[in-house]
């Protein structure tokens, strides 16, 4: 592994699975207070769902729908130290099901941030290189909003919390001034009112005025992720067709792993060292819908390696020839 000051990673951020049993049950051994909990049902269809600290841990979301944010407290009913307890909610907690859930640390509920045009209020993690921030749109062109890190995003994850919109992703590899969307299955796009076209800063990202990341009076919640030696990395790849695929360097073995094609229509894949674990891994989920997951697919797997990934299918959504895909990895 390449020289990091983070000693273990699983302190920011660990993949857990848990069987569901229809009633409130806490889920421990995280090994760390997660601030962001994203859940889903593994044996059958489910709507993801992600939960944060900041915007209140009963506030749900959707990442799959362009659903608005709402209230519900039998999904994650409160988080603890080490863990996080569930209500009776199905989506969550149905008996019989199984469930993987993702937890990242940032810094706790949060506190104001001055640094932009638009004041925010923001929990930064910034050893790990995470922040969650909550600000409300001016829907002016140029706005600013801080995001904590002390270091420059590579990767911005924005939804409108009262509206039915997309969750628009900037990425440091897609073309510039293009983005995606995390609900859909689009090759990128390019589009102005978004992030007007300008890359983020140390301190800032920059806002359009689209309704996504910038309308007037209207909150949002964005997630921030900078690049941390030996624990993160943001990069990308073409793909070569070949069941003896592109291997990625990460400078960290991998715990969790998103990967999407951007130059035509495919899924948002997701593995992790927890389904099934090493090697070949090929139970995967998609981020763009409810499906289950999928088990010991042959064209969709990759090697999870001590200092990055491996992919070993020829699936379109991880590996066409000449296709050139994008990821998101975390320690």
């Amino acid at each position: 592994m390449s020289y990091s000051n983070i000693n273990k990673s699983s302190d920011f951020f660990k993949a857990v699975l848990h069987n569901g049993n229809g009633g409130t049950q806490s889920i421990t051994g995280i090994g760390h207070q997660p601030d962001m909990v994203w859940i889903k049902r593994r044996n059958g269809a489910r709507n993801h769902q992600l939960q944060d600290v900041v915007r209140g841990i009963t506030k749900q979301l959707v990442p799959n729908e362009t659903d608005a944010e709402a209230t519900n407290t039998e999904k994650v009913k409160s988080i603890q130290s080490d863990g996080f307890t569930l209500g009776t909610n199905q989506d969550v907690n149905a008996s019989g099901d199984t469930f993987v859930s993702w937890n990242w640390k940032a810094n706790g509920a949060g506190s104001t941030n001055y640094d932009g045009s638009i004041t925010s209020t923001v929990s930064a993690g910034i050893t790990q290189g995470m922040s969650i921030v909550k600000y409300t749109g001016n829907q002016t062109n140029g706005a600013t909003v801080g995001h904590g890190l002390g270091a420059v995003p590579k990767m911005i994850i924005i939804k409108n919390l009262n509206d039915a919109e997309h969750w628009t992703v900037y990425h440091n590899k897609l073309s510039p001034g293009h983005q995606l969307y995390l609900n859909l299955t689009n090759a990128q796009n390019d589009d102005a009112s978004e992030y007007y076209d300008t890359t983020p800063t140390s301190s800032v990202f920059t806002l359009g005025n689209s309704d996504r990341t910038n309308n007037v009076n209207i909150p949002y919640i964005a997630y921030c992720f900078a690049e941390k030696t030996g624990y993160s990395k943001f990069g990308s790849f073409v793909g070569n067709g070949s069941s003896d695929g592109v291997f990625c360097y990460t400078g960290m073995k991998p715990a969790w792993v998103l990967i999407k094609q951007i130059n035509t229509t495919n899924n948002w894949l997701l593995f992790d060292n927890k389904r099934p674990g090493y090697n070949l891994t090929n139970n995967f989920l998609e981020a763009d819908n409810t499906g289950a997951e999928a088990v010991n697919n042959p064209n969709q797997r990759m090697d999870i390696l001590s200092n990055g990934f491996k992919i070993r299918g020829t699936g379109s959504a991880t590996n066409t020839s000449g296709g050139t895909y994008i990821y998101m990895s975390f320690g």
